[in-house]
């Protein structure tokens, strides 16, 4: 039988925790602002359909396209989390912590972010709570935004994040050996 982080994992590193997330349901109030945006943007759309029909022919057609984006700002706002959690693994090993996804239509995603003594780690309160290791800034028109990383919504979030504060302590051992 083949070891499938053969290839992945350093010759000596080893698997700390293995886990995956909570995928239940977790809406917050950003949720229900992009659920309210996109029902209106669907709704003014549906409206201009029913317009455009009265005018006759297939005219109306063309709001389609901005009745389903509306629909699908609504519904992701809601889902698209636990969604993606569903099909989330999380490793953490002693100098990194990976997260796959294997989401439908998107294929497989391996990620993997060095523990470092430089790691900005921190628990995230929520039932189940959640461990950040990383800040990503993401470009958006005027300047970023910042995106926390992290193995999200774990039960076992206060165990791992001893874990790596040892893996931080271990780094800081070695480098200054």
């Amino acid at each position: 039988m083949s070891d499938p982080w053969a290839g992945i994992l350093d010759s000596d590193e080893v698997i700390l925790w293995q886990g995956r997330p909570n995928a239940s349901l977790d809406i917050g109030p950003a949720n229900w602002v992009g659920f309210v945006f996109g029902l209106c943007f669907a709704g003014f759309a549906m409206v201009w359909m029913l317009l455009a029909k009265q005018a006759g022919g297939l005219f109306w057609t063309f709001g389609l396209i901005h009745f389903s984006v509306g629909l699908s700002v609504a519904l992701s706002s809601l889902f698209w989390a636990s969604w993606r959690r569903r099909y989330s693994w999380y490793t953490l090993t002693d100098r990194r912590a990976f997260i796959a996804t294997d989401l439908p239509l998107q294929g497989r995603k391996l990620s993997f972010y060095p523990i470092t003594e430089d790691s900005d780690l921190k628990i995230e309160d929520g039932v189940p709570p959640s461990v950040i290791f990383k800040t990503e800034y993401r470009p958006r028109k005027k300047g970023s935004y910042p995106v926390p990383i992290g193995f999200e919504r774990i039960a076992e979030a206060r165990e791992v994040y001893r874990l790596m504060r040892q893996v931080q302590r271990d780094a800081q051992t070695s480098d200054a050996g």
